[in-house]
């Protein structure tokens, strides 16, 4: 079979498509959604939650769902978008890796306005192509209670976090799990480790021992695929909290809870919306309330104190009444982050740009 990646060499095909009018290029009935993915669909981690929507998906009705994964955030994601729609005729592609915004989505929308481009986490802006969607999932709120469950459980009260870059959403899942932790004491560490990338099985378990070397006993982490740390956490005796999907099974002794997406929840919307020729969204994001994220179950260690804490901070999440960025909020250098009488809820889009580790987080950007 055809690559998708070299399918866009054969020029002839291109300027055929160029010269057919955009309805007919596309089998009429079902609506074709193309999904891409960084890394494996079984990574355990961010991968494994989106091929889970896609699952999810396929049910769908008058819905085909073609995917490929491994597509490094180079030219090659543009190749495969193009080859998607010439190809397989998808009139909806879910590029799901961070680095796929720019410039390729941005291009590739550009080229092909007659094709709706759905990104995770991207920041659009005005001027961006209109047949883009940015969406994501306000999974602070799940590390948060992943930190007050963490409070609840370290003995050493220091935590340890392994993360890949620091980008904005990271952060946010740095602070938010560190502010959860000192909700229960506020004396309380988190010392960050950034491997450098999304991927990178070796410096993540390098991080994980160092991490543990240095007394951190509740592990958790903003990789892509979380196995690893998981899985050496178990291996050192120590707790660990997940991310992305399910680690349970891989710390059978260890695993307290996770932050989970779920993303079945806008690609449900996006689907919809596509298939009754509805505008979709710029910018689409959701919570615990909305469905786009939740909670693993807890661990055989958790106290009830643990779950009694978190349970109640959760049912004040998913009333719309708990803020966890609010002032006054000191950064880990002594500068205000957040000034007294200042509050960001959930929905304020200045949150994406954080540019910044709390205090209490030991660690540099």
């Amino acid at each position: 079979m055809t690559s998708r990646r070299t399918f866009i060499k054969d020029a002839s095909l291109l300027a055929l498509a160029t010269m057919t009018p955009f309805r007919s290029v596309f089998a009429a009935g079902k609506t074709t959604v193309g999904v891409i993915y960084v890394g494996a669909r079984g990574d355990y981690g961010y991968n494994q939650a989106q091929a889970s929507a896609a699952a999810i998906t396929k049910k769908l009705p008058n819905v085909k769902v073609v995917e490929e994964e491994n597509v490094p955030e180079t030219i090659a994601v543009q190749k495969t978008m193009e080859a998607m729609i010439e190809q397989d005729g998808a009139t909806l592609i879910f590029a799901t890796s961070f680095g796929y915004f720019d410039p390729h989505v941005l291009k590739m929308a550009a080229k092909y306005p007659n094709v709706r481009f759905a990104h995770c986490g991207g920041l659009w802006k005005q001027g961006n192509p209109p047949n883009i969607a940015s969406y994501f999932g306000y999974i602070d709120e799940c590390q948060y209670l992943n930190g007050v469950v963490a409070g609840h459980m370290t003995k050493s009260k220091k935590l340890g976090f392994v993360a890949a870059k620091p980008i904005p959403q990271v952060l946010r899942n740095i602070n938010s799990f560190t502010l959860g932790a000192q909700s229960v004491d506020p004396a309380i560490t988190t010392q960050v480790i950034f491997t450098g990338d999304w991927s990178m099985p070796v410096k993540e378990a390098e991080a994980t021992n160092s991490l543990v070397d240095q007394g951190c006993d509740v592990l958790t982490c903003h990789v892509d695929g979380p196995k690893v740390v998981v899985e050496t956490a178990e291996k050192r005796g120590v707790m660990s909290c997940g991310y992305h999907a399910s680690q349970a099974a891989l710390a059978p002794k260890g695993y307290l809870t996770g932050a989970e997406w779920d993303w079945a929840t806008p690609y449900k919307e996006l689907v919809a919306d596509a298939q009754a020729g509805k505008p979709q969204p710029n910018v689409l994001r959701g919570g615990l309330k909305e469905g786009f994220v939740k909670m693993s179950p807890y661990g055989a260690k958790v106290t009830p104190d643990a779950k009694k804490a978190t349970d109640t901070i959760k049912a004040s999440m998913m009333a719309g009444e708990f803020v966890i960025f609010k002032g006054p909020m000191k950064d880990n250098k002594g500068g205000t982050a957040i000034a007294a009488g200042t509050s960001h809820a959930q929905t304020d889009y200045t949150l994406e740009s954080m540019n910044y580790l709390v205090a209490g987080v030991t660690g540099q950007i």
